[in-house]
């Protein structure tokens, strides 16, 4: 009796054994056909974060080569980036008449930030806007960094001229992530005028491209002289800072708003490091009267496509400044702040006509220099 009784007991558990076995076997494999399910569709969604193209790959690297490995959600970014659609792809603001649907644009624009955030590295710039100041950088960049293949510093690092010390790897973990295909840019406007900046970019990049801002001199003095005035409204009027003898007409060059306007002086210091090839020449009068031509010429300058076009912009009256239209995704028009466009002090006519006379040689010399006439007299 008890041998039945143990003999039945066996076979139970042998029973419950093999059941738990069996079991545990298929929640097994269940759990492993899961795992390679959400691991291959992983991998499907970031093969392109393991398919870069090697560094001798030319021109449009990481945007143009990942078509055989990107997904298709990835790949709607890769497959046709911005830089190489026609001006008729990119679409008019809210409320534009023809064309795609307002914003087009600036999805493009934020799509390719975010992929780049994701893939991208941080790399030194090879494009640097250095000067002048109160010439209209601030708008040049403003205006470029909509550019889907531009990522840009939007504060001044003065690396090379104030920061130098601090040593490229600081500068370069300044910068933007950036894929192989897009340009990083920073701008500081005092480059232009400082001695050492040039060997020091030089010695980063000698194929750095150079964009340099410029606009008349006496203006660009009168709007240098009204932003200090903001600030310090007890500094000595105007003329008594430009002249060291007013009535003989003897101008001071050392002020340093009227140095900066001496363009061509800086300009030799620039040329005995770079190639006047590497460097543009932006009008800050027809960045004001027309800023999709000028903004044209930065992008063949830059080797990008055409996409900021007349569509991005308006006339903003109060200001006195094109503003950038807004995209369907935003509230309200990009214009620049409150510090542009401010209302100059009023200056004689004589005063005026005394550093138009001081300036004219400096402009002439300038003038045959980069083959330009910015027609400032």
């Amino acid at each position: 009796m008890a041998h039945r009784f143990l003999s039945s007991t066996n076979r139970s558990s042998t029973r419950f054994a093999f059941i738990f076995t069996v079991s545990l076997s298929c929640t097994y494999l269940c759990y492993t056909i899961l795992f390679c399910r959400g691991t291959v569709m992983s991998n499907q969604a970031y093969e392109g974060r393991r398919c870069s193209p090697s560094k001798n790959a030319g021109g449009k690297k990481l945007l143009g080569k990942l078509d055989n490995c990107a997904s298709p959600g990835v790949r709607s970014v890769v497959e046709e980036p911005a830089a190489r659609r026609g001006p008729s792809e990119v679409s008019e603001p809210s409320g534009a008449p023809g064309g795609p649907a307002g914003g087009q644009w600036a999805d493009v624009k934020f799509r390719n930030m975010s992929v780049a955030q994701r893939y991208g590295d941080k790399k030194l710039p090879n494009a640097l806007i250095v000067g002048v100041k109160k010439g209209g950088t601030r708008a040049v960049l403003e205006f470029i960094r909509i550019h889907p293949d531009v990522r840009a510093l939007g504060t001044e690092p003065h690396f090379f001229d104030r920061n130098y010390d601090r040593g490229l790897d600081w500068y370069r973990g300044l910068m933007p992530r950036t894929l192989d295909s897009q340009i990083t840019l920073e701008k500081t406007p005092s480059y232009f005028v400082t001695r050492e900046a040039p060997r020091r970019i030089s010695s980063m990049s000698r194929e750095t491209k150079l964009i340099v801002v410029v606009r008349n001199p006496v203006t660009r003095a009168i709007s240098d002289y009204t932003q200090t005035l903001s600030k310090k409204p007890d500094i000595p009027a105007f003329d008594q800072l430009a002249f060291k003898n007013r009535s003989l007409g003897v101008v001071d060059a050392s002020w340093n708003a009227i140095r900066i306007g001496m363009y061509a002086l800086h300009l030799d210091n620039w040329l005995q490091h770079f190639r006047l090839s590497q460097m543009h020449f932006v009008s800050g009068e027809r960045l004001i009267t027309d800023p999709a031509g000028e903004m044209g010429r930065v992008q063949d300058f830059l080797g990008l496509k055409r996409i900021i076009t007349d569509k991005h912009f308006y006339f903003n009256r109060t200001k006195g400044f094109p503003c950038l239209k807004k995209p369907e995704s935003s509230g309200q028009p990009r214009c620049l702040g409150k510090s542009k466009g401010r209302t100059h002090v009023q200056i004689e006519r004589e005063v005026i006509e005394q550093l138009q006379e001081f300036y004219r040689p400096f402009n002439v010399k300038f003038f045959e220099t980069v083959g330009q006439d910015f027609k400032w007299d």
